[in-house]
């Protein structure tokens, strides 16, 4: 009866084993299958100058809102876009130009706004920009788009300080800048830089704050252009304007979407085409980029 028993005890255990093996090799090919078969993940970053995206562009109406980049309001000529949460990067867009292609032409339009539905380089106008490039009436239409490289601005950088800000928690925007923000350092009088954090509204903060000012806040783009503001008071809200510009003021000409020597990004999206850049885009000048919400809020003041 013993035998019996160790045998079929035996038999049991190894029907065990085996069955174990078989379930850890077929969940291990099941998630190697899974890991091969899940697309690659886009990489956060603003569209580059030196790539022209192919991609589909839709329309909307923010009203007067700044959109997720919290702008006072939207460009004065309403020339704007919003961004898929991959090229919108966190707000790191936020203020920066695209030159976007479509049927019936080419528009310059600033990025303000996150589109939470877009994808593989979907984009999503204003529907004054959209009726630049197609008909209102088309919905969805296919196009391409780069970023501009130095785009003629309006005046020199605004800083804007958010609601609630005090000496114990500082948080500053920066407007009038064209490239994308690669960095933001605050300083006090008498005391060392300090790196602020982009959050995703468009805000860069300094935990802790900065003490009662004024403080001089350095900027750096993705391109590598310094400006430092000088003088920036304590006054939450206001539109405080320096008297520096973000890069010389004779930058590229408006009807060019890169300068001669554009920087090669440090990975172009998979599905861009480094086809021509678009045409002279409608909408370029300088003034009609001011942003509109400003002139209704209070008068900006001369910093630095």
């Amino acid at each position: 009866m013993s035998r019996r028993w160790l045998a079929g005890w035996s038999a049991a255990l190894l029907a065990a084993v085996l069955g174990l093996v078989l379930v850890w090799q077929f969940s291990d090919s099941a998630a190697c299958a899974a890991a091969l078969a899940a697309p690659p993940l886009e990489r956060a970053a603003p569209p580059s100058g030196a790539t022209v995206y192919k991609g589909k562009a839709s329309h909307y109406d923010g009203g007067s809102s700044g959109g997720n980049c919290s702008l006072p309001g939207p460009p004065a000529n309403r020339l704007y876009a919003a961004l898929g949460s991959s090229q919108y990067a966190g707000s790191a867009a936020c203020g920066s130009f695209l030159d976007v292609t479509g049927p019936k032409g080419t528009v310059r339009v600033m990025v303000l706004d996150r589109c939470a539905g877009c994808t593989n380089n979907k984009i999503d106008l204003s529907r004054q920009a959209f009726a630049k490039i197609a008909d209102l009436s088309a919905g969805i239409v296919p196009v391409r788009y780069r970023a501009v490289v130095d785009p003629p601005l309006p005046g020199p950088l605004t800083f804007r300080l958010k609601s609630g800000v005090s000496r114990y928690w500082f948080a500053v925007q920066v407007g009038n800048h064209g490239n994308p923000v690669k960095s933001v350092a605050v300083q006090r009088a008498g005391s060392s830089w300090r790196a602020a954090k982009r959050g995703s509204d468009n805000y860069w903060v300094v935990d802790g704050g900065m003490g009662p000012g004024p403080y001089s806040i350095r900027v750096v783009d993705v391109y590598g252009h310094e400006a430092v503001g000088t003088g920036i008071r304590l006054a939450p809200r206001q539109v405080q304007r320096s008297t520096v510009r973000r890069y010389p003021a004779t930058p590229a000409a408006a009807g060019s979407a890169s300068p001669s020597a554009p920087p090669a990004p440090a990975s172009p999206a998979p599905t861009a085409s480094p086809t021509p850049a678009p045409g002279t885009p409608t909408g370029a000048d300088p003034a009609g980029q001011a942003v509109a919400g400003a002139a209704g809020g209070p008068a900006p003041v001369a910093c630095g």
